[in-house]
């Protein structure tokens, strides 16, 4: 037999948006997760899924960075790609944001089996902010979009289990210290696109585990799963049992039928086939189905209300036909984490490809004719063996490298000084943002920066606390250590470490900051305003003294960070922004960000100005600002203004998933309704 498959690289050009900057301020606040359910509802629920609700759900982003640089202006760019197709299928991969599988196009029909989203535009929906809309995603980490949605993965070439190639797509996921692979491959003359997901746990210590494979598809559609009850979630924060296909009078399974935006995890018996398709009113679609152990489907929809609408064309450009999305996880809800043992991992397989089967008429004979379509299609029994052909491959070294990620798991790997096979994180891989933490790691002391810049990454693991915690305490190791104590919980600790390094440290506004985040989270607002607003007028007076404005920090010396007694002090940096003008912007933005906020809410509103009229002309002028800046006029008494601001062209390029701040604020303004341009509302009003 001829082996057709092949995997080549492809440039896509698209409309795109920046990814811009990350937030260089680590992430200390409370996660803002919308996914949270009332306890009341955990009654009559089965007691694996009441334990999994409770274990160890995600507290805080740490030490993964927010990315909220992006803006809304798409301009065509060129995206890396990587294409495997055989005769049948083509699927489109983007190693760099994600290993997204944008497209996968049937070739003897020519249609595309996933919802393509024509533009690259990031919206606020990861767990770390940005994420994008369409294809086919590999959700790792916790409940929520991964952090790795806008991020590079590795990507290399790998002989498949027919001697075909696979392509394998692997990173180290930093929420859980967890390393995952994907490996894709199109066996010759198959309609389906073969992936098999494994998760290591290298540890000594079991950790709770996340998987959910999202993949959107157009919503003029009607999923079908082999299920008779579902756990609704919505925006309500209520996790709710239901019948499936109809509750409340409404076709639940039919995307467009539905009023607001919300999750239905199909209850799947235990003994049934895993599989969810979205099937059209002609009864093509796409099936996507998997060994046992990806237990667990979804249907999550936009709904047909004002807000669902205004997400959907947001997140694309118009004319741009809606999506739902079909997935598939390792637990019944996303709301759930699995125990994964010390030293050991879970594997599984996937397959995704076309189905035709009727979509219409009662819901048991619809769900019967489609499974026993994918059945002839694609028998159960061909998708366990072809997971266990696929197994002995998994640990087979990478033939051609396609594709670098992160160099976060080469560290990991270096302390570890352990071997992962099949998965390889070369120390060619360490980056400027690895340096300072390699340098630790070999002599036990944080270096200090060599330039003026932004702090650098914090590592909060427990193995590298216990390095700080031994290591000289200079200002430097004493501000990344308070935020690694601060992620386990020890927040005395690291206040007195923040407070300790204070005291010698002349670049004082990140630790100004750290505190002030710590007032704010123990309920002391005024303090932690107060404090916001020393950090930010320290920044100022930091920029102030750089050779010639920020964009020339690069090239100027380091201060002396000495400890006021004549002895020589740490400072912040080894972050990889290396001190260009779009680092020091992003600063001033992020600072300016929680500075206006807490001074707004202990309502210094003479403060709040005055921090806003420092801010960088292109600061004032994004569209989060441009809300502040509406508050800030409310708040002087100038409510005509401040709804001046709001009717303009004003797009908050970071607007959070759930946000209601848009709505919030114009219900203070005027009892007219919510212009649809600012109707993002994904749940009913609240009495």
């Amino acid at each position: 037999m001829v082996i057709v498959t092949r995997i080549r690289r492809e440039v896509l050009t698209l409309p795109a948006a920046e990814l811009g900057p990350d937030n260089p301020l680590p992430p200390l606040h409370p996660l803002d997760e919308v996914h949270r359910i009332d306890d009341r509802d955990r009654a009559g629920m089965p007691r694996d899924m009441v334990r999994q609700l409770g274990h160890e759900p995600l507290t805080s982003l740490l030490p993964v960075r927010v990315r909220d640089g992006y803006g809304r202006t798409r301009t065509p760019r060129t995206l890396d790609a990587l294409v495997i197709e055989n005769d049948r299928l083509r699927a489109t991969v983007l190693p760099g944001l994600g290993g997204r599988v944008a497209s996968l196009l049937h070739l003897p029909t020519g249609r595309e089996l996933l919802y393509r989203n024509p533009v690259f535009q990031p919206a606020d929906f990861a767990l770390n902010g940005a994420w994008y809309s369409g294809g086919i995603e590999w959700n790792i980490g916790a409940t929520g979009h991964t952090t790795l949605s806008c991020a590079p993965l590795h990507a290399a070439r790998i002989p498949a289990p027919d001697g075909g190639e696979m392509l394998r797509l692997w990173e180290w996921e930093r929420l859980r210290d967890l390393p995952f692979q994907v490996d894709l491959w199109l066996p010759d003359g198959s309609d389906f696109l073969y992936a098999g997901v494994r998760i290591r746990n290298p540890h000594e210590r079991p950790v709770p585990t996340y998987w959910w494979s999202n993949t959107a598809v157009p919503e003029d559609v009607r999923v079908l799963a082999p299920a008779d009850e579902a756990w609704q979630f919505g925006y309500e924060r209520r996790l709710r049992r239901i019948p499936v296909p109809s509750h409340d009078g409404i076709d639940r399974t039919r995307p467009l039928d539905s009023p607001y935006a919300a999750d239905y995890f199909y209850d799947v018996p235990d003994a049934r086939r895993r599989w969810i398709a979205a099937l059209g009113a002609d009864g093509h679609g796409l099936v996507q189905t998997s060994t046992d152990t990806l237990r667990g489907r979804k249907l999550f929809v936009w709904g047909h209300r004002p807000g669902g609408r205004r997400w959907q064309q947001w997140l694309t450009e118009p004319g741009t036909g809606g999506y739902c999305e079909i997935q598939a996880g390792l637990a019944r809800t996303q709301l759930e984490h699995v125990r994964l043992e010390a030293r050991s991992e879970v594997s599984w397989l996937e397959a995704y490809g076309p189905l035709d089967a009727p979509s219409t008429g009662e819901w048991p004979q619809a769900v019967r004719g489609a499974e026993d379509r994918l059945e002839t299609a694609l028998p159960r029994a061909r998708v366990e063996q072809a997971y266990a052909d696929w197994l002995p491959y998994a640990d087979t070294e990478p033939v051609t490298i396609l594709a670098a990620g992160s160099g976060w798991g080469a560290l990991e790997v270096l302390h570890s000084d352990g071997k992962l096979p099949g998965t390889p994180f070369p120390e060619s891989t360490l980056g400027e943002a690895q340096t300072p933490w390699r340098e630790l790691l070999r002599t036990g002391s944080l270096p200090e920066p060599s330039r003026v810049r932004p702090p650098g990454e914090s590592l909060v693991a427990p193995h590298w606390r216990d390095m700080l915690e031994t290591a000289p305490a200079t200002p430097h190791t004493e501000y990344h250590l308070g935020i690694a104590q601060w992620h386990a919980g020890d927040r005395a600790q690291a206040v007195r470490s923040w407070e300790r390094a204070l005291r010698r440290a002349p670049a004082r506004w990140p630790l100004l900051r750290c505190l002030a985040v710590a007032d704010r989270t123990s309920g002391h607002h005024e303090r932690a305003a107060e404090r916001y607003l020393d950090a930010f007028d320290d920044l100022c007076r930091a920029l102030g003294r750089l050779p010639h404005g920020p964009e020339d920090a690069a090239d100027a010396p380091a201060p002396d960070l000495g400890d006021g007694d004549g002895h020589g002090g740490g400072g912040f940096g080894g972050d990889g922004y290396g001190g260009d003008g779009a680092a020091w912007t992003a600063v001033q933005a992020a600072l300016g960000r929680e500075t206006l906020r807490a001074l707004l809410r202990v309502r210094r509103t003479a403060d709040a100005r005055a921090v806003r009229d420092r801010l960088p002309p292109a600061v004032r002028e994004r569209g989060r600002f441009r809300l502040f800046e509406a508050e800030l006029l409310l708040a002087e008494g100038r409510p005509e203004a401040a709804r001046a601001v709001l009717e303009e062209d004003v797009e908050v390029a970071d607007l959070r998933e759930g946000e209601e701040t848009i709505g919030r604020l114009w219900s203070r303004l005027t009892d007219e309704p919510l212009p649809a341009r600012l109707d993002f509302r994904m749940r009913p009003d609240q009495p």
